[in-house]
C-alpha cells in the first residue's frame, strides 16, 4: 500500500493564539493546494500556544480542543484529507494537557492522545496533565500510533505501541537545534528496533533564545531516511510504500524472537 505523506513545518508565535491559527489555516491550504495529492498531512507539536510552560498557559489553551476540531475537520472535509493535527495546548475540566487530535477525510476526530512525559528541563509537568494512555487508530488502511516530543526519548512507551502492530508512528514535536543529533538519532532507532515507519514533525523557528531544528523526518523501518526537511517555515512530501514491512519483519523477526518472561 502506497500513501504521500506531508509534512507542514511551522513556526508558532508564543501565546498569539489568533495569530496561529490564522496562520495554520493559511499554511493548511496552501500546502494541500500545492500537494493535491496528499493522503496524510502532518503538523508540529503546540502549535497553537507555541510550547509555553507558564503560569498563563491555562489562559492562551484552547477549552475542550474545540477551536482546533473545528478548524481542523472544516480542512479536513473541505480537502478530503487525513491530518495528524499535531498538538495543541487544551483545557479540560481546568486542566492543560498536550493534545493530539487525529481527522479522517470526512473531518471527524478518530483519536486524541496527551503527550504523556513531561518534559522536566522546561517544567512541562508543572503545567501540562501527562496522559494516561495511548492512541491507536487506523488512516484509510494504515494501522497508527502517536508520541508527542519526549516521549521519543521512552523506548518502552513506543513498543507498547509497536506491539499493536503499527504500520506507522507520528511523532509531532518542538525539539531544539543543539539536540539534532539526539532527533536523528532517535526517530532512525525507534524505526528500525519496531520496524515501523516514523513521520516526526518538527517546529521551527524558537522557544524564546532557543532555537528549534526543523529537520522534520519520515524514516523506513529500516532506518533509511525517506525525507528530511530543512529549518525553515514549509512543507515536503513523501510515498511510503508499506509492502516492504512484512518481509522485514519475517527476515529479522524481533517480536517473534523477544523473550518477555525476562524482560
Amino acid at each position: 500500500m502506497k500513501k504521500i505523506i506531508t509534512c507542514l513545518q511551522y513556526d508558532s508565535f508564543i501565546g498569539q493564539v489568533d495569530t496561529n491559527f490564522t496562520n495554520m489555516e493559511h499554511l493548511i491550504k496552501k500546502t494541500l493546494q500545492g500537494h493535491p495529492n496528499t493522503d496524510i498531512l502532518v503538523l508540529p507539536e503546540t502549535w497553537n500556544t507555541g510550547f509555553y510552560p507558564s503560569p498563563q498557559l491555562a489562559q492562551a489553551a484552547d477549552p475542550d480542543g474545540k477551536r482546533t476540531q473545528a478548524l481542523m475537520g472544516q480542512l479536513a472535509a473541505e480537502f478530503q484529507v487525513n491530518i495528524v493535527a499535531g498538538s495543541v495546548s487544551t483545557l479540560r475540566d481546568n486542566k492543560v494537557y498536550n493534545t493530539l487530535y487525529v481527522f479522517n477525510r470526512q473531518g471527524s476526530v478518530i483519536a486524541n492522545f496527551d503527550k504523556i512525559h513531561g518534559f522536566s528541563p522546561a517544567h512541562e509537568q508543572e503545567f501540562y496533565t501527562g496522559g494516561q494512555s495511548i492512541p491507536l487508530f487506523k488512516l484509510d488502511e494504515l494501522s497508527c500510533s502517536a508520541a508527542i516530543c519526549y516521549d521519543l526519548r521512552f523506548p518502552e512507551l513506543i513498543r507498547k505501541e509497536a506491539l499493536q502492530g503499527i504500520d506507522i508512528l507520528f511523532l509531532p514535536a518542538q525539539w531544539p537545534s543543539k539536540r539534532l543529533h539526539h532527533w536523528r538519532t532517535l526517530t532512525m532507532a525507534r524505526a528500525i528496533e519496531n520496524q515501523c515507519f516514523v513521520c516526526a514533525v518538527n517546529a521551527v523557528g524558537a522557544i524564546k533564545h532557543t532555537p528549534l531544528a526543523g529537520h522534520s523526518l519520515v524514516i523506513d523501518p529500516w532506518g533509511e531516511i525517506l525525507l528530511e526537511m530543512d529549518d525553515k517555515v514549509g512543507s515536503a512530501s513523501v510515498v511510503i510504500d508499506t509492502s516492504i514491512l512484512d518481509p522485514i519483519r519475517q527476515k529479522i523477526n524481533v517480536f517473534k524472537d523477544r523473550r518477555p518472561d525476562i524482560y
